[in-house]
């Protein structure tokens, strides 16, 4: 069960997802879980080893993802905006690091899209579909309907987001066949601020499960 701890902001929450598989840091100006190249580059450093990090971009040009890279080494590229399959291959290509693909999930006829993006990215993300007018992509503490994973083969491997908490994921997990989990606001005190033992608390109901 592999789990990824996004929106990392301070030192504490670093150390706390220490033992997730993967940590994100947002580069999303309008999240409250934003932090500049320059802050994720210092939390970074402050880990030695640990997770891999995962950068998350809204639609960003290459110009920012390249400014980004240049200040924090990163592993992941995670694409959460309205980026096509033809805009992550040309990310995939031009920066040689993984892409994983964030996908906004309501109905079945969404799961659909994923097989364009299959050629062109090295993982999903399954978030919950933000509702019109939502001014993030993710993060917004809402579920989407876990059946609709449940038996499905899902071409690449692929994390479940979306309104999880330590005490729903286990259950996230057994309904939706998740292979591994992302979570934010589940484990946060108030928007946008980490706590480390929530953050523990979920890892261990994730492998737990």
């Amino acid at each position: 069960m592999q789990v990824k701890i996004c929106g990392i902001t301070d030192a504490a929450a670093m150390q706390a997802a220490a033992d997730a598989d993967f940590l994100g840091f947002v580069f999303f100006p309008p999240s409250p879980r934003a932090v500049t190249p320059a802050r994720a580059a210092e939390l970074s450093a402050s880990l030695a080893g640990g997770p891999q990090r995962v950068g998350l971009f809204v639609d960003a040009t290459d110009d920012q993802l390249a400014e980004t890279l240049a200040a924090v080494p990163l592993d992941v590229l995670q694409l959460h905006g309205e980026e096509t399959p033809d805009r992550c291959a040309a990310v995939r290509a031009r920066f040689g690091l993984p892409v994983m693909k964030a996908l906004g999930i309501a109905s079945a006829a969404d799961l659909e899209g994923l097989a364009a993006y299959v050629p062109h990215v090295d993982r999903f993300l399954l978030d919950a579909k933000a509702p019109p007018g939502a001014p993030l992509p993710g993060g917004n503490a809402a579920p989407f309907d876990w059946t609709l994973t449940a038996g499905r083969t899902i071409p690449r491997p692929w994390l479940l987001a979306g309104g999880l908490t330590p005490g729903n994921v286990a259950e996230a997990i057994r309904v939706a066949g998740a292979p591994g989990v992302d979570v934010s606001s589940g484990v946060e005190v108030s928007r946008g601020v980490k706590d480390p033992d929530r953050i523990a608390a979920f890892i261990a109901a994730a492998r737990g499960a």
